[in-house]
C-alpha cells in the first residue's frame, strides 16, 4: 500500500485493540490485491438517542474506503433494523463492513484480470 492506513473514529474515543483489528483486516485485503493505493475506515458509534449520557445498544457503523488503480471502492451501509443489535459489538460490525469490501475487491480484481 502506497499510503498508511487512515483509522478515524466519530462519537467514541480511540482505541488500539480496534485500530489493530482494522489492519489486520487490511492487510486481509491487500492479500486479494496487491494493487491497492490506500485505505480509510471510520469506526462511528450511531446514536438513536440524541444524549450523550446513553451509548449502550448503540450500533457502530463502519465505513471503509479503498483507492484502486482507477477506482475507488466504498462499504457505508446503512443498517436494516434486524442488524441493529448484531453491530452493537464493534467486531461483528468490523467483519460485515470488511466481508464486503472483500468482495468488492476481489470483484475489481476480476474486472482488471478480464481487461488484460
Amino acid at each position: 500500500m502506497q499510503v498508511p492506513v487512515q483509522v478515524t473514529f466519530h462519537g467514541l474515543d480511540h482505541s488500539a485493540a480496534v485500530e489493530e483489528r482494522v489492519l489486520e483486516k487490511v492487510a486481509k485485503l491487500e492479500q486479494f490485491c496487491s494493487d491497492i493505493i490506500s485505505c480509510r475506515v471510520t469506526v462511528e458509534l450511531h446514536h438513536k438517542n440524541t444524549s450523550n449520557a446513553h451509548r449502550k445498544g448503540e450500533p457502530y457503523l463502519i465505513g471503509v474506503s479503498v483507492s484502486v488503480p482507477g477506482d475507488e471502492l466504498i462499504v457505508k451501509r446503512s443498517l436494516k433494523d434486524d442488524e441493529l443489535h448484531e453491530h452493537e459489538d464493534v467486531g461483528v460490525a468490523l467483519r460485515d463492513a470488511f466481508q464486503a469490501m472483500e468482495r468488492q475487491v476481489k470483484e475489481y480484481v476480476e474486472r482488471r484480470r478480464a481487461t488484460v
